[in-house]
Order: C-alpha cells, then structure tokens, then sequence
C-alpha cells in the first residue's frame, strides 16, 4: 500500500510539473519519460497526428542509452505511417482503443494488426511486452498515441503490463492530455507571430526557425550535461528556450521592405545599420517581460549577434532599449558586450542561427556544405562564438545533421 501510495504522490507531483511545460515537444519528451519511469518500463515512442498520419516525435530505450558514452543520446528518428488498421499504434489511433500486448511476437493471425520485427533485428533488441493508447482530447479529437514497451520488475526482467500499471497510465495519460492542450495553444500563438514575421521576411520561414530551435535545444543539453546543471533547472530552461529561440529574428517585422527584401546590391553602410535595428525591435516587443519566458525572448531577439570577443562586428551591445527609436531605426553606439556578459540563450541561438544561414540557399548567396558549414563554426569559437558552446555544438554533430533532415525548406522538398 505504501508503495502505491509513493507512487501516486509521484503522479500528482508530475501532473503539477507537466502543467507548466509551455513547449509542445519538450512536454512531448517529458510525458513520455514519466510514463515509463512511473511503470518502471525500458522503452517507447510518443507519436503526433498530423492529417492522416502518426508521426513520431521521440523515442527512447534505456537498454540502448546505457551502450552510449555519458551525455550522449540516441540517433534522432524522423518518420511517419499511415493511420490504419495493419499497424499497432495506427490500430490505437484509428479505434480509439488501448492495446496491451503480452508478447508482441505472439500477435494472433486473427488481428488486423501486426508487429514489424525489423527495427529489433537492425537495433539487436528484443520488443516484448508493450502497451498502446491514444491521446484524445475532451471532444474526441485525436492528438497522438502513447507507446510504452518492456515492463520490467526489480531484478529487471520483462513482464506484461498489469492492471495497475494500465490504471496508472491512464490516469497518467489524462493529466498529460491536459497539459497538452494547453501547450497546443501556446503552441498556436507562437505560430501566429512567427507567420507574420515571415510575410514581412521569406528568409524567416517556419522550418528555419523550427530548425534553430530545435538546434539550441540540443546545444543547451550537451551544454548543460558538460557543466552540470541540475536536472529541474534543465527542464525550465530548455522548455523555455525552445520557444524563446524561435523569436530571434521576430524583430524584422519592424524593417522597412526596401531594405528587409534587397537581394541585390547588398546593403549600404546606412541600410546595414538599420538593419542592425530589427535586434532592438525585436526586444521591444517583449518589454517589458513578465515572465522568464519574456525575460529569454528578449535577451535573444537583442543579444544574438554579439560578438563572444566583444568585437566590432557585433551588435548591439549593451543599450538602453530605451534610447531605440523606430522612427530612425538606427541602432545608437554603445558599449560591446563580450564573453559572459551574452546572455547563454543569445550565445547558443548565435551558433544555431549562423550554421542555419550558411548551410541554406538565402537570395543573396548559395547553401554551403555541411561541413563547411560546421567548419565555419568550429573556426569562429572563441572570436564571434562562445568556445564552449561551440563545443557542445560538435558533440552533438549527428543530431543537429539529422534535423536539417526532419525540417527541410520547401525548395529542398
């Protein structure tokens, strides 16, 4: 009984956690993570509806974690399937039924649906027992579907989910369903503003800023695991990292089109300067913050083309929003910031915004290589970007390569 109860006011703590998660993915990755420690289970994936297909968003296995380096993370997976009866989670999603499967390799031949044994035979892993269920909304709408795989008890062994592990993931599953529809909405907001960014500027397009977004997620990670920091500090900052990086650029809407939409001359030392300006604008439009949110928001839109050297390059320093106007738009001298004084948000969207424009065709240059790109980067650490920073950003190479990947521009496509 006092096991159970542990358990329990685990959930409750969680649920009030979850609930405070503003970022669709990272709330996305913590349900999924909770879920399998709550039922003490070594794997699963967490899909999103997206028309008529489940897209995966995350998947985990400790089993493979444990075979990695510390700090490191399993190969980032990007695919979708059809929402149909043929397979297990498409079955889920298309009957609104929850499935618990003792022995995924002992399907009867009578069900519509069946396991697909590739994946464990690429991985060397065994899939055993696994249970399925959707997450609906109140009005029946579909958001995903939550899958949790290999049971074990305390010495470690795989068993069937049992009834209190199904009553505690459906309890479980209803406050996440919740916290999800809140963050969807947050979610749409944030898309709103995003969208008029990009009518004012084609460069800043969903999949770019998604792509930096996602990037700095990363480098914060590997950042934070290279320094240590403690684990609820991690999960506030990220959350509100992935959305604050997404703004970076959100002060464009305030450059005139003249100058924003130029391909060619480039800009002249004035048209460059008020450019410079879109950083304060950008700033502005958080001020003043009232939540860490805001206060992230705006230390990004105004500090991420600061130079980590202080030089003359970057901008704009240490300014007084204050003495900003629109009117002029001309970003008035100001000390340099360097080093430290960047706030860390502004210096990791630098890294991901700069290895996003050179390794993508803009309308007045080619798309670089890859590793060229990376190249860049690595040689700039400790002149225009924080060295460490840069570091986390090569450890997790394969990552941020796979994100180009999962959120291309539409003339790649």
């Amino acid at each position: 009984m006092e096991k159970e109860e542990g358990k329990l006011q685990r959930i409750i703590e969680i649920e009030k956690q979850l609930g405070e998660i503003q970022d669709v993915d990272v709330l996305l990755e913590r349900i999924l993570t909770e879920t399998r420690k709550i039922v003490n289970a070594d794997a699963g994936s967490i899909y999103v509806t997206e028309g008529q297909k489940l897209k995966i968003k995350y998947g985990q296995n400790d089993t493979h974690l444990k075979e990695l380096a510390p700090g490191e993370k399993l190969p980032y997976t990007c695919f979708a399937f059809p929402i149909n009866e043929k397979s297990i989670c498409g079955y889920v999603a298309s009957t609104g039924k929850p499935l618990n499967i003792h022995d995924v390799y002992e399907i009867s031949e009578n069900q519509p649906y069946k396991f697909n044994k590739n994946t464990d035979l690429t991985t060397d892993y065994r899939t055993k027992s696994m249970y399925t269920l959707p997450l609906r909304m109140a009005n029946g709408n579909l958001l995903g579907v939550l899958q949790i795989i290999n049971a074990k008890d305390l010495d470690g062994t795989v068993i069937p989910f049992d009834e209190e592990a199904e009553l505690l993931i459906t309890h479980f599953a209803s406050s996440a369903v919740q916290a999800l529809q809140h963050a969807y909405l947050t979610s749409n907001m944030v898309k709103r503003m995003l969208k008029m960014a990009e009518f004012r500027d084609p460069k800043e397009t969903y999949p770019h800023v998604e792509r930096v977004s996602s990037f700095s997620l990363e480098i914060y990670d590997r950042w934070a695991f290279n320094h240590n920091v403690p684990e609820e500090e991690q999960h506030r900052y990220r959350d509100n990292l992935k959305i604050a990086a997404k703004f970076h650029d959100v002060g464009k809407v305030g450059i005139s089109d003249v100058i924003l939409k130029k391909s060619f001359p480039r800009f002249t030392e004035e048209e460059r300067n008020i450019m410079k300006g879109h950083t304060c604008i950008g700033a502005q439009l958080f001020d003043p913050p009232e939540s860490f949110l805001d206060e992230m928001s705006q230390e990004i839109s105004l500090h991420h083309h600061d130079r980590w050297d202080g030089g003359e390059m970057g901008y704009p320093g240490n300014i007084d929003l204050k003495t900003f106007s629109i009117k002029n738009g001309v970003v008035p001298n100001s000390i340099p910031l360097k080093g430290n004084e960047i706030p860390l948000s502004a210096r990791i969207v630098a890294v991901a915004d700069v290895f996003d424009a050179l390794s993508h065709k803009r309308c007045y240059k080619e798309s670089w290589t890859i590793d060229d790109s990376f190249d860049e980067i690595q040689n700039n650490a400790g002149s225009q970007f924080d060295p460490e920073v840069v570091l986390a950003f090569m450890q997790v190479k394969d990552r941020i390569c796979s994100i180009q990947m999962a959120y291309p521009d539409v003339d790649d496509e």
